[in-house]
């Protein structure tokens, strides 16, 4: 019997990517492909990419760099091996990545990766392959299904593409260009995906889209369905205990998806809303089309539908013409709301986007000053939101097991780690746990009896009087 040939996979940035990651290795597992978790006994390793993040590319080609090295050594053992770049950086600078970086078998952008097999059999027989082109067919429609050993493998918390693509066009981003436009999924092939995750012991389902919130798909009544109400389908699926969706733009928040934070248990009461700065007037460079008054009654809907609910975001600071009284705002802004936690990240501009040609830039040392000054605000709600967790009872969807011995490991409605001393038979349950001390961001505690807690309301949300809700 011929041996498996093996895969692996490097995933950079956003849960989209882990997502694609998945399903690349799910496609390349009808080709005889095996995952492993190391570069050197590979046959093929793809660089799933992310452009995103400050100097996303130059990662990519120094990555590729020692890729080459370990090619080369596979070459002089008499093993080929095949180095593919997919996703958002390949989709971005495909034809840059073929001119500079020969060791690259293969360039696929991330609505093409359904085409992985041909592409390496064309490579195989012409050198190389690229595609970069937004295809008019929908690749969910010709990736095959995951094999139930891969979801039970993969734990029992899982994502869902709902929607990919932006219509926004952000100054700043460059997801409508190498996403393409908004499109959602049918509901029928979202539910038949989360069924089948289920049946395999899926018990968290995470909807996930460039602009989850502006779904917009077609529901089996032949009518568009809102996010709002697609959720309220997947909560009726038997053992989906908890669901959550990512990430949103708050202009998208519609009246359903307010009431499904109403009325839906298993919808967690944690929203990532990114805002990207307090100022109006940076806001309005952004091209962000809402205000920060905008942005507040978004969160003071939600706050009204759910009282436990909280908030991350996002945070862009130094980005072209920010004074230090737009970052004031910021800081303003933040302080205000009070978040369970946010990103924060130092404009960098991304060729092809319109900020990139902003002249009226922010000095670096200007940028390091304010983004230390920023984060430190954010971890101290964060650090506040955690120790209010302290003496309460919560509960916790176990996850694995820990590191120490006997130790499980979950995570609290709000996404924070928690652990306690059990039997690994909880995993996968949600149980209530008395919270007892704190571990830098992990929270550790005890199995408490079922009636202690209810389910999926954590008793230590703050109060509207207190700093963490304050102005909202």
């Amino acid at each position: 019997m011929k041996a498996p040939r093996k895969l692996h996979i490097k995933s950079y940035g956003c849960q989209m990517n882990v997502y694609d990651a998945q399903r690349m290795v799910d496609t390349m597992a009808n080709e005889g492909f095996v995952e492993t978790a190391t570069v050197d006994d590979a046959d093929l390793v793809i660089l799933n990419t992310c452009h995103i993040r400050e100097k996303a590319s130059e990662k990519v080609y120094s990555e590729l760099g020692r890729l080459r090295i370990t090619k080369e050594e596979a070459a002089r053992n008499g093993r080929r091996m095949n180095i593919a770049v997919a996703g958002c950086v390949a989709q971005a600078e495909g034809n840059e990545i073929i001119r500079r970086a020969p060791v690259v078998d293969v360039v696929v952008g991330p609505q093409s990766y359904h085409h992985l097999p041909q592409l390496l059999t064309r490579a195989s027989s012409h050198g190389r392959a690229l595609e970069t082109e937004f295809p008019l067919e929908d690749k969910f429609g010709f990736l095959p299904p995951p094999k139930p050993d891969a979801i039970r493998t993969r734990g029992i918390s899982s994502f869902v593409t709902v929607q990919e693509g932006c219509d926004k066009f952000c100054t700043f981003c460059v997801v409508p260009y190498t996403r393409g436009a908004e499109v959602s999924r049918p509901v029928a092939n979202i539910v038949e995906d989360v069924l089948r995750l289920a049946d395999n012991g899926v018990r968290e389902i995470t909807l996930i889209g460039q602009n989850v919130n502006a779904y917009h798909g077609e529901g089996p009544d032949g009518r568009v369905w809102s996010l709002g109400t697609l959720l309220r389908r997947i909560a009726d699926i038997p053992g989906i205990a908890r669901i959550r969706y990512s990430t949103s733009h708050p202009r998208d928040v519609d009246d359903t998806l307010v009431a499904a934070h109403r009325d839906l248990p298993a919808l967690m009461p944690f929203v990532h809303l990114p805002v990207q700065s307090g100022s109006d007037r940076i806001l309005s460079a952004m091209n962000r089309r809402h205000t920060v008054g905008d942005y507040r009654r978004v969160l003071d809907r939600l706050r009204a539908a759910r009282q436990d609910i909280a908030f991350s975001s996002d945070f862009i600071v130094g980005f072209p013409g920010e004074t230090e009284e737009d970052f004031r705002a910021t800081l303003a802004l933040v302080t205000q709301i009070g978040y369970a936690g946010a990103y924060s990240f130092k404009y960098s501009p991304r060729p092809g986007t319109p900020a990139a040609d902003m002249r009226e830039t922010v000095s670096a040392a200007e940028m390091d000053q304010r983004l230390v000054r920023l984060q430190e605000l954010i971890d101290s709600q964060q650090s506040a939101f955690n120790q209010a967790a302290i003496g309460n009872t919560v509960d916790v969807l176990f996850e694995r097991t820990g590191r120490n011995p006997g130790q499980i490991v979950g995570r609290t409605a709000y996404l924070q780690p928690a652990h306690v001393l059990a039997s690994p038979d909880i995993i996968g349950q949600v149980l209530p746990v008395k919270i007892e001390t704190l571990e830098r961001y992990s929270l550790l505690g005890q199995l408490a009896p079922s009636s202690s807690a209810r389910a999926n309301t954590p008793a230590y949300r703050q109060t509207p009087a207190s700093p963490m809700t304050t102005g909202a």
